[in-house]
Protein backbone atom coordinates (compact mmCIF):
# COMPACT_ATOMS: atom_id res chain seq x y z
CA UNK A 1 0.00 0.00 0.00
CA UNK A 2 1.26 3.14 -1.45
CA UNK A 3 1.63 6.60 1.40
CA UNK A 4 -0.65 9.64 0.39
CA UNK A 5 0.89 12.68 -0.49
CA UNK A 6 0.55 15.49 2.43
CA UNK A 7 -2.45 17.50 1.56
CA UNK A 8 -1.39 21.09 1.29
CA UNK A 9 -4.33 22.80 2.00
CA UNK A 10 -5.77 26.88 1.94
CA UNK A 11 -8.56 28.07 4.25
CA UNK A 12 -11.34 30.28 2.37
CA UNK A 13 -11.29 33.61 3.80
CA UNK A 14 -14.30 32.84 6.24
CA UNK A 15 -11.44 31.05 7.96
CA UNK A 16 -8.89 33.04 10.62
CA UNK A 17 -5.55 32.80 10.15
CA UNK A 18 -4.91 31.46 13.87
CA UNK A 19 -6.08 28.43 11.98
CA UNK A 20 -3.48 28.13 9.27
CA UNK A 21 -0.99 29.30 11.93
CA UNK A 22 -1.62 26.42 14.74
CA UNK A 23 -1.58 23.71 12.12
CA UNK A 24 1.54 25.23 10.66
CA UNK A 25 2.52 24.93 13.82
CA UNK A 26 1.84 20.80 13.83
CA UNK A 27 3.99 20.92 10.78
CA UNK A 28 1.17 20.80 7.81
CA UNK A 29 1.64 23.01 4.91
CA UNK A 30 -1.36 25.35 5.39
CA UNK A 31 -2.15 28.89 4.58
CA UNK A 32 -5.42 31.24 4.44
CA UNK A 33 -6.94 33.66 2.69
CA UNK A 34 -7.76 36.31 5.33
CA UNK A 35 -3.54 36.26 5.75
CA UNK A 36 -2.42 38.43 2.46
CA UNK A 37 -4.55 41.22 1.90
CA UNK A 38 -3.89 40.69 -2.39
CA UNK A 39 -5.85 37.23 -1.94
CA UNK A 40 -8.55 38.93 -0.24
CA UNK A 41 -9.43 40.57 -2.86
CA UNK A 42 -9.58 37.62 -5.74
CA UNK A 43 -13.14 36.31 -7.14
CA UNK A 44 -13.79 32.26 -6.57
CA UNK A 45 -12.89 31.60 -9.64
CA UNK A 46 -9.36 32.86 -9.34
CA UNK A 47 -9.54 31.99 -5.46
CA UNK A 48 -9.88 28.03 -7.20
CA UNK A 49 -7.53 28.56 -9.80
CA UNK A 50 -4.39 29.44 -7.68
CA UNK A 51 -5.37 26.73 -5.33
CA UNK A 52 -4.98 24.74 -8.43
CA UNK A 53 -1.87 26.22 -9.76
CA UNK A 54 -0.14 25.64 -5.72
CA UNK A 55 -1.39 22.00 -6.30
CA UNK A 56 -3.29 22.72 -2.71
CA UNK A 57 -7.04 21.66 -1.31
CA UNK A 58 -9.62 25.07 -0.78
CA UNK A 59 -11.74 24.15 2.87
CA UNK A 60 -14.79 26.18 2.19
CA UNK A 61 -18.15 26.75 3.69
CA UNK A 62 -19.05 28.22 0.54
CA UNK A 63 -20.73 25.19 -1.41
CA UNK A 64 -23.11 26.63 -3.86
CA UNK A 65 -20.14 28.76 -5.65
CA UNK A 66 -17.18 26.00 -5.45
CA UNK A 67 -18.81 22.97 -6.75
CA UNK A 68 -20.26 24.72 -9.91
CA UNK A 69 -16.39 26.03 -10.17
CA UNK A 70 -14.87 22.49 -9.77
CA UNK A 71 -17.37 20.85 -12.18
CA UNK A 72 -16.31 23.34 -15.05
CA UNK A 73 -12.87 23.58 -14.41
CA UNK A 74 -13.35 19.03 -14.34
CA UNK A 75 -15.38 19.33 -17.90
CA UNK A 76 -12.85 21.76 -19.38
CA UNK A 77 -9.93 19.45 -18.36
CA UNK A 78 -8.33 22.39 -16.84
CA UNK A 79 -6.10 21.49 -13.59
CA UNK A 80 -8.12 21.54 -10.58
CA UNK A 81 -8.11 22.21 -6.84
CA UNK A 82 -9.34 19.79 -4.30
CA UNK A 83 -12.75 21.07 -2.30
CA UNK A 84 -12.67 20.29 1.17
CA UNK A 85 -16.22 21.66 2.37
CA UNK A 86 -17.86 22.38 6.12
CA UNK A 87 -20.35 23.77 7.08
CA UNK A 88 -20.92 26.46 9.92
CA UNK A 89 -23.25 24.22 11.57
CA UNK A 90 -20.82 21.34 11.93
CA UNK A 91 -18.23 23.83 13.02
CA UNK A 92 -18.97 26.86 14.29
CA UNK A 93 -16.81 29.59 13.40
CA UNK A 94 -15.73 30.64 17.33
CA UNK A 95 -12.39 32.88 18.20
CA UNK A 96 -13.16 31.90 21.82
CA UNK A 97 -13.05 27.67 20.75
CA UNK A 98 -11.35 27.01 17.12
CA UNK A 99 -10.31 23.77 18.33
CA UNK A 100 -12.95 21.39 17.17
CA UNK A 101 -11.83 22.64 14.19
CA UNK A 102 -8.39 22.31 14.08
CA UNK A 103 -8.43 19.14 15.15
CA UNK A 104 -10.93 17.76 12.44
CA UNK A 105 -8.35 19.75 9.66
CA UNK A 106 -5.37 18.03 11.17
CA UNK A 107 -7.33 14.38 11.19
CA UNK A 108 -7.91 14.96 7.50
CA UNK A 109 -4.26 16.89 7.04
CA UNK A 110 -2.75 13.57 8.53
CA UNK A 111 -4.66 11.11 6.52
CA UNK A 112 -3.00 12.55 3.61
CA UNK A 113 -4.72 13.81 -0.11
CA UNK A 114 -7.35 11.59 -1.17
CA UNK A 115 -6.50 9.72 -4.42
CA UNK A 116 -8.02 10.86 -7.82
CA UNK A 117 -10.89 10.99 -9.20
CA UNK A 118 -11.97 12.42 -5.74
CA UNK A 119 -11.46 16.08 -6.21
CA UNK A 120 -14.26 16.96 -3.00
CA UNK A 121 -14.81 15.34 -0.09
CA UNK A 122 -16.33 16.88 3.54
CA UNK A 123 -14.70 17.59 6.75
CA UNK A 124 -15.88 15.53 9.43
CA UNK A 125 -15.94 16.07 13.51
CA UNK A 126 -13.77 12.88 14.33
CA UNK A 127 -15.45 12.81 17.50
CA UNK A 128 -18.76 12.04 16.30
Amino acid sequence: MSQLPPARLVLDEMFSPAIAAALRDLGHDVAAIAEQPALRAMTDEEVFARAAAQGQWLLTENVKDFQPILQQARQAVTPTAGLLFTSSRTFPRSRKNPEPLIDAIRTWLAAGTPPPPLFEDWLVDPDT
